[in-house]
């Protein structure tokens, strides 16, 4: 209890310096935290892949579709337990700047795929039922002031023309990783007016869903379905939902990698920091030190007083970081779901993020006070007594 008094004491000592130290390394933590989230936000459709799920695509690219006529036959291929289909849309909703993402899908199957997306049962079936409605996220909705029973134009632009919707569902997301800034609406409504007005498009897809019994079966499923459609006009690409969302994230590779090198720098300026406060704090108390051995102190004593003043600056610093970094998190989720949803549909501090600030925090406490610890502990006494600090 002594050494605790003592290590309180020293920590007070110089209010203002453990203070200001505290403050940098909390607006460390902060950055630390808000870097970490943005990398977890290029992730989240990463996270919430199934095991169970493959997407299948033109092996070209994804801008060319797949003829409809592929859905039976893998349908057929053993360990397929359910496919559906979608294709992405790309509208606008008023102008350019309200972009979300949009799907035409098979609703049924596409449900059944993706039970994520909680959706009250009558209006499911009112969905179901009726060929221009649509359903929409929960953040995407509370964007527009949308509810149900509205209705909205979007202006086609991969499928020009004005296409109107009604609004007859608004899904929630199981899990706090689901997207909920996206719609979705009948496939046969865009084709059936593509048979009208484009039929050279008709009857294409952009990307097949298929469910897998078991996740056992996954790498055959994957081979035998692009086997089916080898040497065709339109082969295909099969690939795990995880690996999907990954290509995507491949393109941002750069500025995910740049993200992840700053986060660290960060960690490496608030050990600096801290650093230079401990060096300069067991400079002064070097006749202190001395003085103490004299009175009987041990090594781990001293190293005690100077490993637990650090750490308390470092751990009060943490937690003062932790306590404005979860607001300012929330803040930012509030203005880029608002604005920028469709690049950012979830953005939310995980445990894993809280727990790495800390530990770092932690870290740094423990590095910082390591060098002045050592110099301390082999420090004479003759030597300390004759220091002028």
């Amino acid at each position: 209890m002594k050494i605790l008094k003592l290590i309180f004491k020293n920590t007070m000592r110089h209010k203002l310096r453990s203070f200001l130290t505290a403050v940098g390394i909390a607006i460390a933590i902060i950055a630390f935290g808000l870097l970490r989230t943005i990398i977890d936000a290029y992730f989240v459709g990463v996270d919430a892949s199934s095991d169970t799920r493959l997407i299948t695509r033109n092996a070209v690219s994804l801008t060319f579709p797949l003829p409809l006529a592929y859905r039976e036959k893998i349908a057929n291929v053993p360990g397929v337990s359910l496919v559906s289909y979608g294709q992405w849309f790309g509208a606008t909703y008023i102008d350019q700047k309200n972009f979300f993402p949009q799907f035409a899908v098979e609703p049924e199957t596409f449900l059944q795929l993706y039970p994520e997306f909680l959706l009250p049962e009558e209006q499911k079936n009112t969905f179901l039922k009726e060929r221009n409605s649509c359903i929409v996220g929960r953040k995407l909705a509370d964007k527009y002031g949308w509810k149900s029973g509205d209705t909205f134009r979007l202006i086609g632009t991969i499928f020009p023309g004005d296409w109107d919707f009604v609004i007859r569902g608004i899904f929630d997301g199981r899990d706090p990783a689901t997207d909920e800034t996206s719609m979705y609406f009948h496939w046969k409504y865009l084709d059936e007016r593509l048979n009208l007005t484009a039929r050279s498009r008709s009857g294409q897809i952009g990307t097949y869903y298929i469910s897998v019994e078991s996740r056992d079966n996954v790498v055959r499923v994957i081979k035998e379905v692009d086997a089916l459609f080898e040497n065709s006009l339109a082969e295909t690409l099969t690939e795990t939902e995880r690996e999907f969302q990954l290509s995507f994230i491949s393109m941002v590779g750069t500025v995910i990698t740049a993200v992840r090198i700053i986060s660290v720098v960060v960690i490496a300026i608030i050990l600096l920091v801290l650093a230079n406060t401990m060096v300069m704090t067991s400079r002064e108390r070097i006749a202190e030190y001395a003085v103490l051995k004299t009175l009987g102190f041990r090594p781990h004593h001293i190293a005690s007083l100077i490993f637990g003043e650090s750490i308390t600056i470092a751990i009060v610093g943490g937690l003062l970081g932790l306590l404005v970094t979860m607001p300012m998190i929330k803040g930012f989720s509030i203005f880029l779901t608002q604005n920028l949803g469709s690049f950012f549909p979830v953005f939310e501090i995980t445990n894993t993020t809280l727990a790495l600030a800390m530990t770092a925090a932690l870290a740094v406490g423990l590095i910082a006070g390591t060098f002045p610890t050592v110099s301390a502990v082999k420090m004479k006494i003759s030597d300390g007594l004759r220091s002028v600090g």
